[in-house]
C-alpha cells in the first residue's frame, strides 16, 4: 500500500494517465489501479520502469522505492497458514500486522486480538464444525500468533467497543466465558489496550449498521482502512469521505459507551455472576 501510494503520487505529479503508465509496463490501466491500491504484488522490473517513466532516475531516489518493492513481495509470517486463509482475510491479517492503531466495534464476538485461547477455539468451531482437530489447532494457533504484537516493542494501540451482547452470549459455556472475561481484564492492564462496553440500557446507538474496524498506519501517505467482515468475504473502504464517516461513528460510540473504568467494573461484576 505504501509503495502504491508513492507511485500514484509520482504519476499524478507528472500528469501521466493510468493508461500510459500501464502501456509502459505492458499492462492495463486496471492493473496500475490495483498496484496503486496495494492490491496485487509488484515485479521489481515494473517498478523500475515506472520510476523511469515518472522521471525518478537518481539512484538515491530509486533505491528506497525498489527496496519497498522487494519488501512488499516478502511473505509474512502468516504465509505458512495460507491454506487456511481465504484471500480476503489474508489481506486483513497483513493490514493488521502493519497498523499502528486498530479501533473496532463488535456485536457478536470478542475481537480476535482480544480472545482467550479457549474462546478463540470455540468461535472457530462454530464456523468449522467438521474440521479435524489438527486443523482447529492450526486455526487457533494463527489467532494466538496474531496477538503476540500486543506485547512486543512498539505495539499497536487497540481500542475496542463491545456491545453487551458480546459478553452475554455464552460461547463455549460458562467456564470458557469466565476465562475470556478474565483475559479481557488482564489485557486492559496493558497501556495500549482500551475496552469499552455499550450496555443494553443505552438502547439505540450510533453504530446501528453492524460491526466494523478502523486501521490506521504510521505513514501519513497511507489512508485509514475500514474493514467489515461478511460471511464469505469482506469489504475494505479507504476513500477519505468513507473513512471520515466511520471515524465519526466510532467517536460517538466511545462517548455513548461506558467509560473505561465503568467498563472494567462491568467486567468484574459479570465475572462474579459467572
Amino acid at each position: 500500500m505504501l509503495l502504491g501510494t508513492q507511485l500514484r503520487r509520482l504519476r499524478t505529479l507528472r500528469g501521466i494517465s493510468r493508461e500510459d503508465a500501464g502501456h509502459s509496463i505492458r499492462a492495463s490501466h486496471a492493473k496500475i489501479s490495483r498496484l496503486e491500491l496495494g492490491r496485487v504484488s509488484f515485479k521489481e522490473r515494473d517498478v523500475a520502469d515506472l520510476l523511469t517513466l515518472y522521471g525518478v532516475v537518481a539512484e538515491e531516489e530509486r533505491a528506497p522505492l525498489l527496496a519497498l518493492a522487494r519488501q512488499a513481495n516478502t511473505p509474512g509470517w502468516w504465509h505458512k497458514y495460507s491454506d487456511l486463509l481465504p484471500n480476503w482475510f489474508e489481506v486483513y491479517v497483513g493490514l493488521e500486522e502493519a497498523a499502528t492503531t486498530i479501533r473496532s466495534y463488535e456485536i457478536q464476538f470478542v475481537p480476535g486480538l482480544l480472545q482467550s485461547e479457549d474462546y478463540a477455539r470455540s468461535v472457530i468451531m462454530l464456523a468449522h464444525t467438521t474440521a479435524p482437530a489438527e486443523e482447529l489447532d492450526r486455526r487457533t494457533s494463527l489467532r494466538m500468533q496474531r496477538q503476540t504484537r500486543l506485547t512486543q516493542d512498539q505495539p499497536p494501540m487497540i481500542w475496542a467497543v463491545l456491545d453487551e451482547a458480546v459478553l452475554r452470549r455464552p460461547i463455549g459455556g460458562r467456564s470458557v466465558m469466565r476465562g475470556q472475561i478474565e483475559h479481557l481484564l488482564e489485557l486492559t492492564r496493558l497501556p495500549n489496550v482500551t475496552v469499552q462496553i455499550v450496555p443494553f440500557e443505552r438502547g439505540g446507538h450510533a453504530a446501528a449498521g453492524g460491526p466494523f474496524s478502523i486501521l490506521r498506519f504510521a505513514e501519513p501517505e497511507l489512508p485509514d482502512v475500514i474493514y467489515m467482515e461478511q460471511l464469505e468475504s469482506a469489504l475494505y473502504l479507504d476513500k477519505r469521505e468513507e473513512t471520515d464517516r466511520y471515524m465519526q461513528v466510532m467517536d460517538r460510540l466511545c462517548v455513548q459507551a461506558d467509560s473505561v473504568s465503568a467498563s472494567r467494573r462491568f467486567l468484574k461484576e459479570l465475572l462474579d455472576e459467572l
